[in-house]
């Protein structure tokens, strides 16, 4: 179908094919700074039909003593609260937020991880649906609940103990999404330590988009991943950012350039910096293996 990569929706085709009875939307956006913005921006305008998917909420676990600031959700949890927005193994979704997938990379990821691959994202979000001719309404959505089953993958994701002996015994290639300042460790906005975890390459996730916020082809997609992780197969690689969101979107650029298999750090740096014995990394440039100062405790 004209429009459609697979992972992606373009504006135009979603448009056209808004009124599907087995389509349902899902709206991510969300702001770190701010929790309560991205539902407030819901209310106020969105896509006829679609859901609002709140980060903390729907999209992850509450945080414990020990993981990140977003955990996994419970799986179970998951797929009966997407079931109540309708969305049985027939239905197509599509996800999107306005801030280039970012968050929205996160749903395509958990559902893919639950065992419902019938996803995409929005390709240039709420503003490409904009853009299109999108009509933006305040009234909630109507639809029949669907039964939707959780099959949970756990090949998908990795621990932190698991990425913690897979790289003392050198096998994962491992790729941190988070900008690089905060890569580096010059500032960190959010989490209480500065740095990354030894050995990463730095990849910021908005390398992955063009200047209209819409993903680059799988050809450079491809290029830009083969030239960071060489012959490594894309199987060893392991995606990682603050709290294992925005790493999702690395996945899907992966994805769409045809190098399936990697996985996901999902408690990130925001859980691997909870123990002191865990090693930090400071310093590097984008691009190189993320060899800078390393301390043996936080």
């Amino acid at each position: 179908m004209n429009g459609v990569r697979e992972n992606l929706v373009d504006a135009p085709t979603l448009l056209a094919g808004i009124e599907d009875p087995d389509l349902r939307l899902f709206d991510c956006r969300f702001s770190l700074a701010d929790p309560e913005a991205g539902r407030r921006a819901y209310a106020e305008g969105h896509p006829p039909g679609a859901y609002y998917a709140d980060l903390d909420t729907h999209l992850s676990s509450p945080i414990g003593p020990t993981n990140g600031r977003h955990p996994l959700p419970d799986p179970a949890r998951l797929a009966a609260w997407l079931g109540d927005c309708g969305v049985s193994p027939r239905t197509r979704v599509v996800v999107y937020d306005d801030v280039g997938g970012g968050f929205a990379a996160r749903l395509w990821w958990l559902l893919r991880w639950i065992g419902h691959d019938r996803v995409a994202l929005l390709d240039g979000g709420l503003q490409a649906w904009i853009a299109a001719g999108g009509a933006l309404t305040g009234e909630d959505p109507r639809h029949e609940p669907g039964e939707l089953t959780a099959r949970p993958d756990d090949t998908r994701w990795i621990t932190t103990e698991a990425l913690a002996a897979e790289l003392s015994a050198g096998r994962p290639t491992l790729i941190d999404a988070r900008a690089p300042e905060r890569f580096r460790g010059d500032q960190e906005p959010i989490d209480p330590v500065a740095g990354h975890i030894p050995g990463a390459i730095n990849l910021p996730l908005t390398d992955n988009l063009d200047a209209d916020g819409r993903f680059l082809c799988a050809e450079r997609l491809h290029k830009r991943f083969t030239r960071a992780i060489g012959p490594a197969p894309p199987s060893s690689v392991v995606h990682s950012c603050g709290s294992g969101v925005n790493a999702c979107h690395n996945l899907l650029a992966m994805e769409i350039a045809g190098l399936h298999g990697s996985r996901l750090y999902a408690g990130s740096w925001s859980e691997w910096i909870r123990s002191p014995e865990r090693p930090v990394a400071t310093g590097s440039d984008e691009g190189d293996l993320g060899i800078g100062t390393t301390t043996g405790r936080l």
